[in-house]
């Protein structure tokens, strides 16, 4: 009999609508709430996405996942409350958590334990401590949704288990070493992230939408084109670029769609065609890296009068020297178009901060520019190997794009692309930090809208303390002269924009939730820390909370 290996994920959930996604151990057929779907199969992995229609707005349905005809979950004895699809109403009640950068590691000592107590510490997952706190309330005080914006698994810093697989299977005296190098290998990262029990119940329950960001392939992932031009010269890159590319298709990209859009889409529809889908997807996974236009990863979710764009600013970048942009032009105009609307929130959710502390963006845009030989081709050598080394790739080192979206923002803020919202909420990760900024345009500007850069990184793999230092000297005032004075000695103009950092930095491992009530929005971060194993695991601590419309 056919078994579950991994799910059920709840994913995308509309007003009458969702979609189910689960990955089995062999080919069988999926019941979920009288919807059912084959699964399909590539490289020997099956998975199913089913989509359930016709389910009542505003309510909350139990569900139970069948497999040829078997019920596997709940899983039988299962100390969970039942699983629910609760779809979009009119309730004016929204709540979403948002964050980013979690590595995979046991929720026992020595990994819950702090880095500076054990090199193999990463701390308590502040997920699995909310998913803790979530069993013991009631469903209508449940999230609605999580935004994974970045980093769901880590190829280049493998779990334990992972690591053992792999020193198992292959010789890791030979690049890649002890990264990940194929498919197979991203496979055994996403099982172990998404199978323990407490984590799998939460994605069971809290539709999610996913994004991915550098580590999801190699740190400094389309930094710039030095980089890639260098890696793919590489003799197993395209392995581990097809893998990634084929596997996060696979295990994210696929649940941030529609029904509709699903029925629509042509890979899809070739993919539960296909005997063995895994050439169609490597054709289209070496495609994806070698061509930026053509492919879309970014996403449109509407919860009520709430619209959140998923904004992919990681693989669909265009890192030529001349033309560099955080994304590339077709999807610019797909992102650009769904700004319009009468909405009472927006929410542009992107891996990479648009607005980070004022240091560092002036000193990433300063970077770029000596790149761009502002500084002559000695100095542009120069820069890019800083550029590399301390991972200047945000908004502020693609210039074009930053100022595009500060136009787009004030623009939406102002109300020509539509009555303007309550609030215009950029939300990201990365930087494993968090923090809150708020966003002043220049007198006269007519902006309505409350316009902020919510960042909240990591939900589990906290920073040393040595970056600790670093980060900080980045948001301090000597920081921010540097920065700027450098940024204008290479004939960097001055942000079209102002922004300040009202709350933070914070650096354990954090969640973010935005609480949306009509034109209302208040956003809330609380942290967790280590743990050593005795007595109970410890609870989420708020750090700060603020109205932000």
């Amino acid at each position: 009999m056919p078994e579950l290996i991994l799910g059920p994920m709840l994913r995308h959930v509309g007003a009458h609508d969702a979609t189910i996604w689960v990955e089995t151990d062999a080919p069988c057929e999926v019941v979920v709430l009288g919807a059912r779907e084959r699964t399909f199969t590539v490289e020997g992995h099956h998975y199913g996405l089913v989509c359930v229609e016709g389910l009542e707005s505003g309510t909350a349905t139990p569900y139970e996942v069948e497999l040829d005809g078997r019920r596997v979950w709940p899983e039988e004895g299962s100390p969970f409350p039942p699983s629910l699809v609760r779809t979009i109403g009119n309730d004016h009640r929204l709540e979403i958590l948002f964050g980013s950068c979690r590595v995979a590691a046991p929720h026992e000592p020595p990994y819950t334990l702090s880095a500076d107590d054990d090199e193999r510490g990463r701390e308590v997952d502040a997920l699995w401590a909310l998913t803790r706190r979530m069993v013991r309330r009631p469903p209508e005080e449940w999230p609605h949704a999580v935004l994974m914006i970045g980093d769901q698994v880590y190829a280049d810093e493998v779990s334990p288990k992972a690591l053992a697989r792999i020193r198992a299977t292959r010789d890791t005296s030979m690049p890649p070493a002890e990264e990940i190098a194929n498919f197979g290998e991203y496979t055994w990262l996403y099982r172990e992230s998404w199978s323990e029990p407490t984590m799998r119940w939460f994605l069971a329950n809290v539709s999610s939408a996913m994004l991915f960001d550098d580590h999801d392939v190699h740190d400094d992932w389309n930094i710039s084109e030095h980089w890639c031009k260098r890696m793919r010269q590489k003799p197993w890159w395209e392995d581990r670029i097809v893998g990634a590319f084929v596997s996060y298709w696979l295990y994210q990209h696929l649940g941030n769609l529609s029904p509709a859009e699903l029925a629509s889409d042509e890979l899809y529809a070739a993919v539960r065609q296909a005997d063995d889908a895994r050439p169609i997807l490597r054709d289209f996974a070496l495609r994806s890296d070698r061509e930026a236009a053509g492919t879309r990863w970014s996403f449109c979710r509407d919860y009520g009068g709430t619209r959140i764009l998923g904004i992919d600013c990681r693989a669909g970048r265009v890192v030529t020297a001349d033309a560099r942009r955080m994304v590339e032009d077709h999807e610019w105009r797909w992102l650009v178009e769904r700004t319009s609307g009468d909405f009472d929130h927006l929410l542009l959710a992107m891996s990479d901060p648009f607005l980070l502390a004022r240091g560092v963006h002036e000193f990433q845009a300063w970077n770029e520019a000596v790149c761009d030989g502002a500084w002559g081709s000695l100095a542009a050598r120069w820069g890019e190997r800083v550029r590399e080394a301390v991972d200047l790739d945000h908004w502020a080192s693609f210039e074009h794009s930053f100022r595009d979206l500060a136009e787009l923002v004030r623009a939406v803020a102002v109300g020509e692309r539509g009555e303007a919202p309550g609030s215009v909420v950029a939300l990201s990760g990365d930087v494993h930090n968090a923090y809150l900024a708020e966003v002043a345009f220049p007198r006269g500007t007519g902006a309505t809208s409350r316009v902020w850069q919510a960042v909240c990184s990591p939900y589990r793999n906290p920073l040393s303390a040595k970056e600790r230092r670093a980060q900080r000297f980045g948001k301090s005032k000597l920081g921010e002269i540097v920065g700027r004075t450098l940024a204008r000695a290479a004939r960097v103009a001055p942000p079209p924009l102002d922004w300040r950092i009202v709350d933070g930095l914070y650096f354990r491992n954090q969640v973010g939730t935005l609480e949306l009530d009509g034109r209302e929005a208040t956003i809330r971060l609380e942290s967790v820390g280590s743990w050593d194993g005795r007595g109970e695991p410890p609870e989420l601590e708020p750090e700060f909370e603020r109205r932000l419309a």
